[in-house]
């Protein structure tokens, strides 16, 4: 627990150091959080879940119904007593008093199911921050490559013109303004390639984070990550919400099996009952009495207990244990399966980290190196002991480290902060995202679990992420808002 708290202090500075300015990372992760619509869908699946803790919480409640009925005979072998014409009605009530365990444990799981709801959307929360990190990273980077890549072409317009020039004065020969157009050729082919990658990681961006980038701020340093791998697995294991949400999932199969059982006990309801018939006065002309003579109204009630005694069932409850039984199987191997993965995980993601700043390390020495040979050679070429292929050799290496060490610098980022998300540090809380209250998946729990109306259905549902397409106006805005956080 000292770990984590720690950890969540240092994952609260990585966002909290930044201005608050449209397009840093931590007001791109705002806009995530508010308006993603994977987020939000999982938000309404959690709700679902709450629903079926209040279904479940129903069998505990009496239920009452009413009969009402005008009934007229159209034909009889009776002794005639009346014209066959009455009004009835009638109430009953049930009460359940003891169902063998079943309502109980139908209430224990659906709890269950919904921690396990709560760990899942936290689960969702850290992968879409983590996906939303990546989408920014990848326009700084992509952005950079293309700067660089202009920047090249640029350089190489310059040699080709220079080239050129010396050529006609007969100081080079037409191999080298050759050479000169093919790799200034190449510059802007690898160019219109950058751009075309840029374009692609804008639109992810805004599928992400719902709006296009504009001038994206460098993100924040990650907080301090584990020392070995196997640190962070520890904290993996017991920190991530996977693992968290599948463990929920097996006790709540395991309740499952008991609510199966169930079926063979006896069930015992307290009912009440009551009646009222009117003749409407069809009685008196029955017996050819003046109207009002006879009584031509009824009224019973009454009150009991009734029990239900299983004896055979043709093995109906046998198979729903068993199935029941199969199921939390199915669930415990499925636990074990997300286990390996989180451990794989945080194992590949703490390697890819590490992996990644010993590439920024050598890509920064590989930067200063080409920086030096290209400024050597285009020296020496001035004096003649190098020809233009060795200029532009040289600059073609310098641009190449250039924008490997662009792309080890996401790489770490993003590969760092994926380690986060697998030692479940990835969260909204974690990462200090308050420029609004958080969403309280509890108040919606405890608001719908005290709902004992047959008729506090919600509001029709209405979209509640971020549209990035122009459509109808009544569409454009989302003027129906989550449940309160």
């Amino acid at each position: 627990m000292r770990v984590r708290l720690m950890a969540a202090a240092s994952a609260c500075a990585l966002l909290m150091g930044g201005a608050a300015e449209a397009d840093t990372l931590r007001e791109a992760l705002i806009q995530v959080y508010g308006r993603n619509p994977t987020i939000t869908a999982q938000r309404a699946q959690l709700r679902s879940l709450d629903e079926v803790s209040a279904i479940a919480r129903a069998g505990l409640r009496p239920q009452v119904s009413g009969t009402v009925g005008l009934n007229q005979d159209v034909l009889t072998t009776r002794r005639r007593t009346s014209n066959g014409r009455d009004l009835s009605a009638g109430v009953d009530v049930s009460y359940p008093l003891f169902n063998g365990g079943r309502v109980r444990n139908q209430i224990r799981a659906a709890d269950t199911r919904v921690q396990a709801g709560r760990a899942t959307l936290r689960a969702v929360e850290g992968d879409v921050f983590t996906e939303a990190v990546g989408a920014y990273n990848d326009v700084i980077r992509d952005r950079s490559i293309v700067t660089l890549n202009q920047n090249q072409v640029r350089v190489l317009e310059t040699n080709l013109q220079a080239s050129r020039d010396r050529f006609e004065v007969g100081d080079l020969t037409r191999t080298d303004v050759a050479q000169s157009e093919a790799r200034l050729s190449l510059a802007r082919s690898s160019l219109a390639l950058a751009q075309g990658r840029l374009r692609g990681s804008e639109e992810n961006y805004r599928r992400v984070i719902g709006e296009l980038p504009q001038d994206l701020q460098p993100p924040p340093p990650l907080p301090t990550l584990p020392n070995s791998p196997d640190q962070a697995v520890d904290i993996a294991l017991a920190n991530n919400p996977d693992i968290i949400a599948i463990t929920a999932q097996a006790r709540a199969a395991g309740l499952d099996v008991s609510v199966a059982r169930a079926d063979r006990l006896p069930t015992l309801n307290a009912i009440s009952s009551g009646r009222y018939i009117n003749a409407l006065g069809t009685m008196d002309e029955a017996f050819n009495q003046p109207e009002g003579t006879l009584q031509n109204s009824e009224t019973t009630a009454g009150i009991g207990v009734q029990a239900r005694i299983p004896l055979y069932q043709g093995g109906l409850v046998a198979g729903r244990v068993r199935q029941a039984q199969a199921f939390q199987s199915q669930v415990i191997e499925q636990g074990i399966a997300v286990e390996r993965t989180v451990v794989a995980n945080t194992q590949a993601s703490f390697a890819s980290y590490q992996a990644a700043l010993d590439a920024i390390r050598s890509n920064e020495i590989a930067v200063a190196a080409n920086s030096l040979a290209l400024e050597g050679t285009r020296a020496e070429q001035t004096v003649g002991t190098r020809n233009v292929l060795d200029v532009l050799n040289a600059e073609q290496e310098l641009l190449n480290s250039q924008v490997a060490l662009v792309s080890a610098r996401r790489d770490a980022y993003v590969a760092g902060f994926a380690l986060l998300n697998a030692m479940g540090q990835a969260e909204a809380d974690d990462l200090g995202l308050e420029a609004g209250p958080f969403y309280d998946p509890a108040a919606n729990y405890n608001r719908t679990i005290r709902r004992a109306s047959d008729w506090s259905d919600s509001p029709a549902p209405a979209p509640v992420a971020t549209r990035t397409v122009v459509g109808p106006p009544d569409t454009q805005q989302n003027t129906v808002t989550e449940p309160p956080r």
